[in-house]
């Protein structure tokens, strides 16, 4: 959860965690407090820190700019497979899981669906084709969809079979714009 997340959220979490532990560190020892009082703390830093950050907007507005333009994809079932594979990321078209609205989860989310679309963004084909033509590449490398993206069984579609690759492989090889 922590990879991805905006340098201020570090700096947020730990202050709200690291106060009552300085404060632990450095009272005066003959008021000592027990274990039980000091995991006390802790667990109520870490709920108070919790819940305040809920308060923090970044990753909440879950607005998708308009489109403005695709690539002339080489066939309907290469645009479903890219669909399936890539516009999570990658798109104006972005359906954000339900997960997203909690800090500090939505802020992992917001920062990779941010860092995807300014690597490439194939809503913004016509306008702005930058980085697509690297898209072959990446997928035959295997780096795309990045393995975070699947893992835990989230966004079984963008999984492509064997077979699916291959035929996204050709489809994007006669896609012009997409290859080098």
């Amino acid at each position: 959860v922590l990879i991805g997340m905006p340098p201020f959220a570090y700096i947020v979490i730990g202050l709200l965690i690291a106060s009552p532990t300085l404060f632990y560190v450095y009272k005066p020892r003959e008021n000592a407090i027990t274990n039980a009082k000091a995991l006390t703390v802790f667990f109520g830093a870490t709920v108070a820190t919790l819940l305040i950050i809920q308060f923090i907007p970044f990753g909440k507005d879950h607005s998708n700019p308009p489109i403005n333009g695709e690539p002339a994809w080489s066939s309907p079932r290469t645009r479903e497979l890219m669909v399936n594979a890539c516009f999570g990321c990658h798109s104006n078209e972005v359906e954000y899981p339900s997960y997203s609205n909690v800090a500090p989860i939505s802020w992992a989310v917001q920062n990779h669906i941010d860092g995807g679309r300014s690597r490439v963004n194939y809503s913004e084909f016509a306008t702005s084709p930058h980085g697509a033509r690297n898209t072959l590449a990446v997928i035959k490398s295997g780096w795309m969809p990045a393995s975070y993206y699947t893992r835990f069984g989230k966004h079984p579609e963008a999984k492509l079979t064997a077979d699916e690759l291959a035929l996204l492989i050709r489809g994007i090889t006669a896609t012009d714009g997409l290859h080098r």
